[in-house]
């Protein structure tokens, strides 16, 4: 059956048209009219229509703003104008709109049924491909996670050989590079060990899919089947250098997961991720993702966190120097300032004596952090601007002087970092706020805007609200609202005509928003006049 709405102020070109249709099409279409724009809108939400037979000039809204209004929310729908003027004068103002054809009054018979059987096939053509694509789409949710399933157990083997471009292609990646993650279900974990493996993956079969969707959800990743009680997964990254920051954000996301996961399958959950690979050698992220997760002891674990393959000699304070380069990495010029203070420290309780071993460590950590610097921007690489750095430090006879130098230089790297990550993250900021002033009545949510600006939605999230002291849905909405409080108190469009303009398609969820946010109905506040 094909619907067909027709809207014109004139009652007889209404019963025209009905009695056209009928006569050429017979029972195959449902018709309905209306006599105005306003009243074409609020069918065309609640009847459906296919087709749409639009007059052009109607008192209040007229044929081009209903036109518009109804695109905006039904992508599919097929207009054929009505007027009697001509054509040319509105193909300009319709063109955006995608009018099919124009129909000029008083109504021809054989050319109403020409136009209106294209109009018809076209609809037919459409619904048979929604249909099929269904039934693709349908295929494609049984035959995808076999085809993922497929890539992941090639990976565990030792890396894909020669099937990798395939692999590739059938599964539209679209990266180089990418990393293993190995999630494990249990009933409790008891010194970072989980309990009742086996018992946990039989329960974990029949909430797999869902589980599945929740990781590719949190990471975009490809998922393996439930094997035990492990699922495998590879998440494609752009590049194969992972910044600090990037990692502990990763890290924080994963957590999130986990945590969502476990109140929903009533299990806990351990994770073990290998570093960033290219994607032919995720075997070797495979067998970090493994190790970490036997070794690790909290929730998620990272294998750039956990110390499997340097062993220090006893008494060596590694954590002190695993802090100190994660304060450089992100910018804690305070804490990296501390941390040097504290290993100044330690080395003058190692040896009283300013030995060449301590003189080398120096220079060493330097080095290691303006490498950090060069690498996030923070820092212009000269190639001889440490040329006195080895005089500098032979020259130091006490640990005072060579403490006051190293602290300083690891505190001004730090700041360099801190500066530029600043500064990334105050153009990301202002980029997202353009967009959203110029956008914010149409689509911009959070993933959205992610992709605009090119980092994930939860960095993103994290960013918007240090800087602005918000949440980023809440700084869209009080700009709607404000936007939405103007209009009720300076003109005179519908609260429904505002609805859309504020980025809202449903009146009744924009009047609780609304209502919500200022205390009041839009009727009510239009009435009061506040």
């Amino acid at each position: 059956m094909i619907r067909i709405l027709i809207c014109d102020d004139e009652g007889i070109v209404q019963e025209s048209l009905k009695f056209m249709i009928k006569k050429s099409f017979g029972d195959t279409c449902e018709i309905e009219s209306a006599k105005n724009g306003r009243k074409a809108i609020e069918l065309a939400e609640s009847f459906g229509p296919d087709i749409i037979f639009m007059d052009i000039q109607m008192p209040g809204i007229n044929g081009i703003e209903a036109m518009k209004e109804i695109r905006r929310e039904k992508k599919n729908i097929i207009f054929i104008v009505l007027t009697a003027y001509d054509k040319f004068e509105y193909t300009q103002k319709s063109i955006d709109i995608g009018v099919m054809s124009y129909l000029t009054k008083p109504l021809n018979r054989d050319t109403l049924t020409e136009v209106l059987g294209k109009a018809i096939r076209e609809t037919k053509e459409r619904k048979e491909k929604a249909k099929n694509d269904l039934e693709v789409k349908e295929k494609l949710e049984v035959v995808v996670p076999m085809i993922e399933n497929g890539f992941i157990y090639n990976a565990i083997l030792g890396g894909i050989r020669g099937g990798g471009v395939g692999y590739q292609e059938l599964l539209d990646i679209q990266t180089d590079y990418g990393y293993a993650m190995i999630i494990e279900c249990g009933d409790e974990i008891r010194k970072g060990v989980l309990t009742n493996t086996v018992g946990a993956g039989i329960r974990m079969q029949k909430h797999y899919m869902v589980m599945r969707e929740m990781v590719k959800e949190s990471t975009g990743g490809i998922v393996g089947g439930l094997i035990g009680n492990k699922v495998i997964v590879f998440v494609p990254c752009e590049s194969g250098e992972e910044e600090y920051e990037q990692r502990v954000l990763k890290i924080e996301q994963i957590r999130g997961m986990v945590r969502k996961m476990e109140r929903q399958f009533e299990a806990k959950f351990k994770v073990g991720i290998g570093s960033v690979k290219k994607w032919k050698e995720i075997g070797d992220s495979y067998q970090e993702a493994f190790d970490t997760g036997c070794h690790g002891e909290g929730k998620v674990n990272h294998v750039e966190d956990l110390s499997m393959t340097l062993t220090y000699e006893e008494g060596y304070p590694y954590e002190m120097e695993k802090e100190l380069f994660a304060a450089v990495e992100s910018g804690g010029y305070e804490k990296a300032e501390r941390l040097s203070e504290q290993f100044v420290s330690w080395m003058r309780s190692s040896s009283e004596e300013i030995s060449n071993s301590v003189r080398l460590k120096v220079l060493e950590f330097i080095l290691r952090a303006e490498q950090i610097a060069y690498m996030q921007g923070g820092s212009v690489y000269h190639f001889a601007s440490r040329e006195g750095y080895l005089d500098t430090v032979l020259m130091f006879r006490d640990y005072e002087e060579l403490g006051l130098w190293f602290v300083k230089k690891m505190k001004e790297i730090s700041k360099h970092i801190a500066t530029k990550q600043q500064e990334k993250t105050e153009n990301i900021i202002d980029k997202v706020k353009e967009y959203i002033a110029e956008g914010f009545s149409g689509d911009i949510s959070l993933e959205k805007m992610a992709k605009e600006v090119g980092i994930s939605p939860y960095y993103l999230s994290k960013l918007f609200k240090e800087s602005e002291g918000v949440t980023y849905i809440d700084y869209v909405i009080a700009l709607r609202m404000d936007y939405a409080k103007k209009q009720l108190s300076h003109s005179s469009k519908s609260i429904k005509e505002i609805c859309h303009e504020s980025g809202y398609s449903d009146p009744n969820y924009f009047s609780r928003i609304f209502k919500k946010w200022t205390g009041q109905t839009p009727t009510e506040f239009r009435s009061g006049g506040v």
